[in-house]
């Protein structure tokens, strides 16, 4: 029996390669649409939180006090240049430094519930600062606060690096890890408890305060070294948007394409350990974004990293924005802390994402 071959298989037309890349650029033309969007939504909440306080400036007297700081009196000067202008700044590098290293996370884990403060990294900053804080360590030459900063920033490159040990076994998979990270959290929790138990009343005010992630301890030189290494990190991170990409599609299909997963990750790691603990080291803990933020940026852009990684950063910055502004006019005379607003919104969020799971399972 003679076996005959197959019809080879008809190439598209011409017209039909027209239709897919037309498409295709309407694709991309509305994702930066989406992009600018978001630009322009964190300029407009920076201008708000820049102008909004009981100094009772008005617009004018912003605008000569930035472009003429020596002509300016020297209250007012303080109140912009040294008080407004860096928290309203620091919102937006800490929110995108966190809306990245979420993104990043779910990605390299695979999970849609990971972020630096799901699995402990927040609290892993907050127990080293809080040994600094309740008993009393002093290095020559450095202050309280950068000692603080630097202890915090210490434990959250070391939460990382255990994760990344325990991603590392031969049987770990993706929920090992999560679930490791998870234990890591209660942890650390019960550590700042037992600490906060036996400190002084002077002590556990401050370390209170600190655990709440507030911006009002923003300094020019704390912000220029957070933008400065976020702005490396972010370079860094766009360069391995099609190898995290690729991850996205599952291991095996990422290794089959070239992909060296494991050193995708270890190099992701790395990075989400710098952001989120000089973010956390800086301003406390602020929960949430790092979740929240790469939702809401998957949902309008989609699962392309060139995309999805700056809308992540956008809407961090975003959403740390308002929060900030919120807290600044929630109660009239009082900046609530920031990760307070950020928790009562990321809270509910939270709960819809597992919720939602479920459901599909």
């Amino acid at each position: 029996m003679t076996i005959q071959p197959s019809p080879p298989t008809p190439l598209p037309s011409h017209d039909a390669i027209q239709a897919v890349a037309k498409a295709y650029q309407g694709v991309v033309r509305r994702r930066l649409v989406i992009l600018a969007v978001l630009a322009g939504a964190i300029l407009l909440s920076l201008l708000l939180d820049f102008s909004i306080g009981p100094a009772g400036l008005t617009p004018a007297q912003l605008v000569h006090i930035l472009l003429h700081p020596d002509a300016a009196p020297a209250m007012e000067r303080v109140i912009v240049w040294q008080i407004r202008l860096p928290y309203a700044l620091m919102a937006v590098c800490v929110g995108a430094a966190l809306g990245l290293a979420g993104a990043e996370m779910q990605t390299i884990l695979a999970n849609p519930l990971a972020s630096p403060f799901t699995l402990g990294v927040s609290a892993a900053a907050a127990f080293g600062a809080s040994l600094v804080i309740v008993l009393g360590w002093h290095l020559p030459g450095v202050t309280d606060n950068w000692l603080i900063a630097s202890s915090a920033f210490t434990f959250a490159v070391g939460s990382v690096l255990l994760l990344d040990a325990v991603g590392h076994r031969r049987s770990a998979t993706t929920g090992t890890v999560v679930l490791f990270g998870i234990a890591l959290v209660f942890t650390f929790q019960a550590l700042v408890a037992l600490i906060q138990f036996v400190s002084d009343e002077d002590a556990l005010q401050e370390l209170v305060f600190w655990t709440m992630g507030n911006l009002t301890r923003t300094t020019w030189p704390k912000l220029s070294l957070l933008a400065g290494v976020g702005a490396v990190i972010t370079v860094f991170s766009l360069r391995a948007t099609w190898s995290l990409t690729t991850l996205r599609m599952g291991e095996e299909r990422a290794a089959s394409l070239g992909v060296n997963v494991a050193r995708i990750r270890r190099a992701s790691l790395l990075r989400i350990s710098l952001l989120s603990a000089l973010a956390v080291a800086f301003v406390g803990v602020i929960g949430f974004v790092g979740l929240v933020a790469p939702h809401i940026a998957r949902r309008l852009l989609g699962e392309d990293h060139r995309f999805y990684l700056p809308g992540s950063m956008l809407a961090g910055a975003l959403i740390l924005s308002l929060s900030a502004l919120v807290g600044r006019v929630l109660v009239p005379g009082v900046v609530v802390p920031t990760g307070i607003v950020t928790a009562l919104v990321g809270i509910p969020f939270f709960l819809a994402i597992v919720l939602r799971r479920q459901g599909l399972s």
